[in-house]
């Protein structure tokens, strides 16, 4: 009895020396673009998608945050040099270092965020941006006490017209009259990471009579939160849950599950289950939404809910059709 103990427990040692070693040859990598990880936005989204794969396997990743455009090919570079399992690049502006790291290694995988590369070696994760943003902009119309609602974006991208054109017609699904400000923060990757002009841009739009404003601009939207919070006006927050910023400023957040992108990317190229290819991620894939939590249950009523909700079904049913800036 006591050697077939010993033989079961010798047997369980090497099952789990040999799971801990499929664990180390296991080698995931994350490239944050420029920001950095602690934006509260974008790119912090995928950090705490990251955080939660190793937490639940225990497995540690690679990391590098860019501060230079220069610097993208290079981490590209080291990570295939450290024999990275799969790659995850963190923004459309990473898409020319993926296509050339991802030809350069066609036996590695590589994860991007944001932007299609259509490689057979590379998996394209993009959201519908506008269908979020669309909530959000009737949450903004519907709050609003002077019927002028603003929105601030980062670099002046494609994407982020995105954000704004169907937060606009979310705005005036609510409300025909509405009147909705814009501005973009600027043409360079600076634009994502310049509070003091995105509270300077704010401040114009609330002097104009807005008193709602979403920032789509990564770090930049810090900026704008808090000139809302200085001037007695609300906020919207985008990408990651921001509400727990300034409660009672900040209305909501348009969630953007960059998070459990990134989380399913690492695992799923773990399990074996990952695949080349686009993959879309809107309303009906909860990869979009508005957040209501804790911080902001008193500012969005019962009404406004039911609204939102109605609404969202009806996105998803076919009835709304939101306009994609990237598809006109």
């Amino acid at each position: 009895m006591i050697k077939k103990l010993k033989l079961v427990a010798a047997a369980a040692a090497l099952l789990a020396v040999t799971g801990v070693a499929k664990a180390e040859d296991f080698k995931p990598a994350i490239i944050f673009d420029m920001g950095g990880k602690f934006d509260k936005s974008f790119n912090e989204a995928g950090y705490n998608g990251a955080e939660a794969f190793k937490k639940e396997t225990g497995i540690e990743y690679m990391e590098f945050e860019v501060t230079q455009v220069s610097q993208r090919e290079q981490a590209m570079k080291r990570m295939a040099r450290k024999d990275a399992s799969i790659i995850v690049a963190m923004g459309f502006a990473q898409a020319n270092a993926v296509e050339k790291a991802a030809k350069a290694n066609p036996d590695k995988k590589f994860t991007i965020i944001d932007m299609v590369v259509d490689l057979p070696n590379v998996q394209s994760i993009i959201f519908k941006e506008h269908e979020g943003s669309f909530l959000v902009g009737m949450a903004a119309a519907m709050k609003s006490q002077t019927g002028k609602v603003g929105f601030i974006g980062g670099m002046d991208i494609p994407l982020i017209r995105k954000f704004a054109l169907g937060y606009e017609e979310g705005a005036k699904y609510a409300n025909k009259d509405v009147e909705v400000f814009q501005n973009m923060t600027g043409t360079t990757p600076a634009a994502w990471n310049d509070p003091t002009k995105g509270g300077e841009l704010a401040k114009s739009q609330f002097d104009r009579g807005a008193d709602v404003v979403f920032a789509a601009a990564g770090g930049t939207g810090t900026g704008v939160y808090q000139a809302a919070k200085d001037n007695g006006k609300f906020a919207i927050g985008v990408d990651s849950n921001q509400n727990y910023l300034h409660p009672g400023t900040m209305l909501t957040s348009m969630t953007k599950r960059v998070d459990v992108a990134v989380q399913e990317a690492f695992m799923s190229a773990k399990d074996g289950t990952w695949q080349p290819g686009i993959k879309v991620l809107g309303l009906k894939e909860e990869g979009v939404g508005f957040a209501v939590d804790e911080h902001n249950k008193d500012l969005i009523t019962p009404e406004m809910t039911a609204k939102l909700e109605q609404a969202r079904a009806d996105i998803i049913a076919g009835k709304i059709k939101v306009t994609d800036y990237m598809s006109k």
